[in-house]
């Protein structure tokens, strides 16, 4: 274990709370703030440092860890930078303060989702060059911007370029959940989001009058078959214990529009609803999620769950409720899964009061320090030799 810091906090912690202090809050976040940070990061590790501007503004930044075998298929480490926004007013502290109180937990808008991973993965690295370590595998470490609203100036921009092409990557890992029991979780698939607007167009008229073939009655037909679907899989996730919430897909109305006046009959009325699809749902292929293997046979997931054996790690298995970056990696066939090393943590993501303790985070980072190793020294797989 490292040494303490003269004011008796670890070092980690205290470049935990460093970051967590950077507002990179969403709609405007603070993104230089960040990769400023990273850069410092990368110069005291001596690490390579890319920066590749995949929008106006929004930088992916890749810090490098060459292997002793560039010709494998790289380790890749990915992070989000941006967090969600804040009620300010129902948080104990202030959320970008990083106050820490006397039990040692952190209260920080990101201390979960997902800062507490970004420097897990620096701290380890950290530890393991110290230690002369060097591995065949190249790791890179991304932190990309715009997770939070979808990816879509960040992660899935990425992908698509040369620059991404170039890490070569064979196998990452990315966010997932805190566990409030002894477990941890781990995701290797997740439910793909399907945003829909349905609109209705029927006859207008006077309000006054009963007026047939309404777009609000045409409307309402549609809203009530998908209610009813809804309902169908509540009742299939309530009935069946052993069926977590990403094995069934969700739906929800989240938008009601149409109408000028209380006295008009609207000619089109629209609704919208979000949609999360279980992976097993038949749809196109582009919406098809990549589903990672979790069984002994795949190399990547033996040293995964290998690591966390020996560590006396429970691991949970599951498919992803929401969507993360991971989506987009496993659409170009890249393998990832979804992991957040904090069991005994309330799941506190986008929450008010979203905290870690110290001691949890800490326990983050001897856990990658024993996972890198592992992922990294994973042997040439028959189709990359």
């Amino acid at each position: 274990m490292d040494s303490k810091s003269p004011e008796g906090e670890h070092p980690s912690v205290t470049l935990f709370r460093q970051y967590l202090r950077i507002p990179t809050v969403q709609p405007e976040p603070d993104y230089g703030a960040a990769v400023a940070f990273l850069e410092e990061r990368a110069h005291q590790l001596g690490l390579d440092c890319q920066k590749v501007e995949v929008a106006p503004g929004h930088v992916v930044t890749v810090l490098t860890w060459p292997g002793t075998n560039p010709m494998l298929p790289s380790l890749l480490l990915n992070s989000h930078m941006d967090v969600v926004p804040v009620f300010q007013e129902y948080w104990t502290h202030d959320p970008f303060e990083a106050f820490k109180d006397a039990e040692g937990y952190i209260y920080a808008r990101g201390a979960q989702d997902m800062k507490c991973v970004s420097i897990q993965y620096l701290e380890a690295v950290r530890r393991l060059k110290a230690e002369g370590h060097r591995f065949p595998r190249t790791i890179h470490m991304t932190f990309v911007p715009d997770e939070e609203v979808g990816g879509h100036r960040g992660m899935e921009l990425f992908v698509q370029r040369p620059e991404f092409r170039a890490l070569k990557a064979g196998f990452a890992l990315d966010e997932g959940l805190a566990n409030p029991t002894d477990a941890f979780t781990v995701f290797y698939s997740e439910r793909s989001p399907w945003w829909v607007q349905i609109t209705c167009t029927g006859k207008p008229g006077h309000g006054s009058r009963f007026i047939e073939d309404t777009a609000a009655e045409k409307l309402h037909k549609v809203v009530s078959s998908i209610l009813a679907f809804r309902e169908k899989e509540k009742q299939r996730l309530q009935s069946n214990p052993h069926l977590k919430l990403g094995a069934v897909t969700s739906v929800n109305l989240t938008k009601l529009e149409g109408g000028v006046a209380y006295n008009v009959v609207p000619a089109t009325m629209s609704a919208s609803f979000d949609f999360r699809l279980a992976p097993d749902v038949d749809l196109k292929k582009w919406m098809e999620p990549r589903i990672t293997g979790t069984d002994n046979s795949d190399p990547w997931w033996a040293a995964f769950s290998g690591v966390c054996k020996d560590m006396n790690l429970t691991l949970e298995p599951e498919i992803f409720s929401a969507a993360t970056d991971s989506r987009y990696l496993r659409a170009v066939g890249v393998p990832a899964l979804g992991f957040s090393p904090m069991n005994r943590t309330p799941v506190l993501l986008h929450d008010h009061d979203e905290r870690l303790h110290e001691a949890v985070f800490l326990r983050g980072i001897d856990i990658y320090t024993r996972l890198l190793p592992a992922l990294a020294s994973v042997p040439a797989l028959p189709h990359n030799s």
